[in-house]
């Protein structure tokens, strides 16, 4: 079904409609792929199968995956593409948070 989908387009919409910034939305991009990360690794990892099931049956491994699953080609290759400078403009904005870091 397409509702892993549609949550994320929602939740896209609802980032960029109440704080109106690109960085909103990179931020919010990799909080999610990285949230589907660390919940597959959970699911590799537990040693409960009913949770490992579950997780693997309702969502995705990560932004990667979501976008395999639903296109297919050059629209999949572009995709691709658009995350990756987006995760490249997200490490971009970390390492800027890091750098003008005041010392505690």
């Amino acid at each position: 079904m397409y509702i892993d989908l549609a949550v994320l387009i929602v939740l896209i919409l609802i980032v960029v409609m109440f704080f109106k910034r690109f960085s909103s939305f990179v931020f919010f991009m990799a909080i999610i792929d990285i949230f589907l990360r660390i919940l597959t690794f959970v699911k590799n990892n537990i040693g409960l199968p009913d949770v490992s099931a579950l997780i693997g049956k309702y969502l995705p491994e990560s932004i990667f995956g979501i976008i395999n699953k639903y296109s297919e080609g050059t629209f999949n290759l572009i995709l691709k593409w658009a995350f990756v400078i987006l995760m490249i403009i997200f490490l971009s904005y970390i390492i800027k948070i890091f750098i003008h870091k005041k010392k505690i």
